[in-house]
């Protein structure tokens, strides 16, 4: 049987790895930059993009061999789909690869940011014991949570909140879901509602054009000045500077990050300055569990070349 050659744009996790290695050669992409990769790209079978680099018109009309996109992880922003549906060329992903990750770095920052971590570890190792005194902390339980994206990860956020802390649920999303509703006693609001009333906000908002730059001083403004928001999603989901501001000013008590626009974020960004920010490099997803399963992707793409239907096969975008 003839051996596939797939163009990797950044090595993965070995479990997956050693399912390509079975039928693939696979080359690793030296550059991320499109004159490099539309190059690179012309003569695969497959590629395989994680969160770095882009899959562009200009690639996926050039690569006359392509069969098959995979994406090692879930979001689809760095992939024109378009290009790919126009071409026939099937785009497969790992949906529910990192749920249970990405919502556990939500509560991460949560807590890191309610119990004053990183100002307590800091006073403490400064000696600067009477911190304890200084400050008083917030508690999770029983506290309302707002999930602006209830999809996959906004969904196993809620459980986590629902079950573990007894936290009630409010949820905003561009289609409501019925059945978490009933099963998590989650209530759907509007965006502003969600805002004003939860204390504490996690967003997972896939970005799309629509979605860039939906959380901004408007709804920002909106929040208790007891009230923490966590950006679990994408970096231009919401307006940094517009975070800063209200950070600032005091008028929320706090803001988390997994992620920045653009990435990495520069030294001097604002935000970075802030003690009532904390943030983490984009890494919510990057457990040893997570990293194993967004490597499966590796199955769906060996199935597409052999000519076998993929589990998590893509959705073409909808016909404008």
């Amino acid at each position: 049987m003839s051996r596939f050659n797939i163009l990797m744009f950044q090595t993965m996790h070995e479990k997956g790895t050693a399912v390509l290695r079975e039928c693939c050669d696979l080359h690793y992409a030296e550059s991320l930059d499109e004159d490099y990769l539309a190059d690179a790209i012309k003569d695969k079978d497959g590629v395989i993009i994680r969160a770095n680099g882009a899959i562009t018109r200009r690639m996926i009309e050039g690569a006359r061999n392509l069969k098959v996109i995979g994406r090692h992880g879930v979001g689809l922003d760095a992939i024109d789909l378009v290009a790919a549906a126009e071409r026939g060329i099937p785009v497969v992903s790992t949906p529910e690869a990192n749920n249970a990750s990405v919502a556990e770095g939500f509560f991460g920052l949560a807590f890191a940011l309610a119990k004053r971590v990183t100002g307590g570890n800091a006073a403490v190792r400064a000696g600067d014991w009477d911190f304890r005194n200084r400050y008083r902390t917030a508690s999770l339980s029983g506290k309302t949570l707002g999930i602006y994206g209830f999809g996959k990860i906004g969904q196993m956020v809620g459980r986590m909140g629902h079950f573990g802390f007894d936290m009630p649920l409010l949820y905003a999303d561009a289609i409501s879901h019925p059945e978490a509703e009933k099963s998590l006693g989650a209530t759907r609001v509007t965006p502003e509602e969600l805002f004003e009333r939860a204390d504490f906000i996690s967003i997972n908002l896939p970005l799309f054009p629509s979605t860039r730059k939906a959380v901004t001083a408007k709804l920002l403004n909106r929040m208790k000045p007891t009230a923490f928001v966590v950006n679990m999603a994408r970096g231009p989901i919401w307006e940094e500077a517009d975070v800063y501001a209200v950070l600032k000013e005091g008028k929320i008590a706090g803001a988390g990050s997994d992620v920045f626009d653009p990435e990495p974020p520069s030294t001097d960004n604002p935000l970075l300055t802030m003690e009532n920010f904390i943030c983490s490099p984009h890494n919510s997803a990057h457990t040893e569990e997570g990293m194993i399963n967004m490597s499966m992707v590796a199955a769906d793409v060996v199935a597409v070349l052999q000519g076998r239907a993929p589990k998590y096969l893509v959705p073409p975008p909808a016909a404008k």
